[in-house]
């Protein structure tokens, strides 16, 4: 069981030794290891992770050991290991067995030495893990292609190569009380608001857990209250452009070891629907995109209901557009055929997600003909239904942020419901209900829906259109920065 308390070194090296042994079960793993060394007629005792360890790195420094004399070890041990004999840049010390286990779980390197009330921990790690690429939900046409990977110090890394800002700061702590899981706090604490830094740090603080088992969606769950409407209020990104921008803003950017995707808050409806790819074009073609954009998020939310209530109620139908509805609905009532159709493509979703790579095709072939050609044929669906579904669905996929995107999905499905059960009172009445909910939602006070709601002109048009950036002269005044201007 893990402990809280410290536990200062013991006075003889057999008691630090033994207790070391027993909390980290030794005896009883066989990736945990305890190395007996005797260097300069001194006992040493050298454990850690088997897995974690950087061979090169052991080896160098057990080499520079092994010159020791007994006379080199007679004044301060400690120190004359710590800055003279082992040659390795990342290397401290420590009183507490209790944090010497801690560290070693991590992946340090642990020395005991007889005689001595310190142990010193040397960083050896090099967890396993895969370079950096570009993540697949964010791809651009034109830009950088690394992308945040699973390994804590590697994602900072990244950001630093792009913000070698002297006051970004990052911040480290750690949550769990079994998993001890690393986190990282980042910002620029010239430009970030006191109070937002403040809050994001309180939350984490307060968060009481054994481990992060879903690491950052188990944070974001801690840290954000939710209420029945599913929309996310942090945003996620795998890009380190992505997350370099924000963090000039003035955001706040958390980092979890054993995730690439790193939060960012606070954040508005309007960050969701935004990608990095309008601005590595012209600003004339990112107005085209983002617009091209707000039509498929807004059509994968709206386009099925009102269709479905100009094909019920056709009185209402403008006469431009008067060829809309089915002239036969076939013997499954259309919200009955929509319904299946929407669970029919979440089926086809996550069986894509699990179905082997040299299957996919053949998947999308057999989705093809039996939802489509066959469905039709006996009568399930008509051509309009599967058409429209379609649309739908590409727009859908059109939407940057894939929370966002299944969000999206819940409320079409909830107004097609109303619109069945209530007409147009249903839809009016489900879309202003809609409305009025994200505009009563705050993430870390900040209003969902700014700059629309309140209403803010100048960042609005900065919304609709992609402003060229020798123009983005000021940050978000949402945000409070400290540092409004960027120029």
């Amino acid at each position: 069981m893990s402990k809280e308390t410290e536990v200062p070194l013991f006075d003889t090296f057999e008691e630090n030794i033994e207790y070391l042994r027993k909390e980290m079960r030794i005896e009883d793993n066989f990736d945990l290891i305890h190395h007996k060394l005797v260097y300069g007629e001194r006992k040493f005792g050298l454990f850690f992770v088997d897995a974690f360890a950087k061979d090169e790195v052991m080896v160098h420094i057990m080499r520079h050991l092994s010159f020791l004399n007994k006379e080199d070890l007679e004044d301060d041990p400690v120190t004359v290991l710590v800055q003279k004999l082992i040659p390795h840049l990342e290397v401290e010390t420590s009183e507490d067995l209790e944090e010497v286990i801690s560290q070693t779980l991590a992946g340090q390197a642990a020395f005991i030495i007889e005689g001595c009330e310190e142990a010193i921990l040397v960083d050896i790690r090099e967890y396993p893990g895969r370079s950096p690429e570009e993540p697949d939900i964010e791809r651009v046409v034109r830009g950088p292609r690394d992308g945040f990977v699973e390994t804590l110090v590697f994602n900072t890394g990244l950001m630093r190569r792009r913000l070698r800002d002297r006051s970004l700061v990052m911040e480290f702590m750690q949550i769990g009380r079994r998993s001890k899981t690393d986190i990282s706090i980042a910002y620029i604490d010239s430009v970030a608001d006191p109070e937002l830094i403040k809050r994001v740090k309180e939350k984490l603080e307060a968060i009481k857990i054994d481990g992060l088992t879903m690491a950052e969606k188990t944070v974001e769950e801690f840290m954000f209250k939710k209420n029945l409407l599913p929309y996310p209020l942090v945003r996620y990104t795998e890009r380190p452009d992505t997350a370099a921008t924000h963090v000039l803003e003035g955001h706040v950017l958390i980092f979890v070891d054993g995730s690439p995707s790193v939060m960012i808050c606070p954040t508005t409806y309007w960050h969701h629907l935004q990608h990095a790819e309008e601005y590595r074009q012209e600003p004339v073609i990112g107005v085209f995109l983002r617009w091209v954009r707000f039509i498929a998020v807004w059509s994968s939310i709206f386009l099925l209901p009102l269709w479905f209530l100009y094909a019920t109620v056709p009185e209402i139908v403008p006469d431009v557009v008067d060829y809309i509805g089915p002239d036969d609905t076939g013997a499954v009532p259309l919200i009955a055929q929509f319904l299946i159709a929407e669970v029919g493509l979440e089926i086809l979703r996550m069986a894509a997600i699990h179905t082997p790579n040299a299957l996919a095709t053949a998947l999308g072939l057999v989705a093809a003909i039996l939802i489509g050609e066959v469905a039709i044929e006996v009568g399930l669906f008509t051509h309009e239904v599967i058409l429209y579904i379609a649309l739908a669905a590409l727009s859908s996929y059109a939407t940057p942020s894939y929370e966002m995107s299944i969000s999206n999905r819940i409320i079409r499905i909830l107004l097609l419901v109303a619109t069945s059960l209530f007409g147009v009172a249903g839809f009016v009445g489900g879309t202003a209900l809609f409305i009025i909910s994200l505009a009563s939602l705050k993430t870390m006070n900040t209003p969902y829906l700014w700059p629309f709601i309140p209403f803010n002109g100048k960042a609005f048009v900065d919304i609709l259109f992609r402003t060229p950036m020798p123009m983005k002269n000021t940050r978000p005044s949402v945000l409070n920065t400290l540092d409004q201007t960027r120029q």
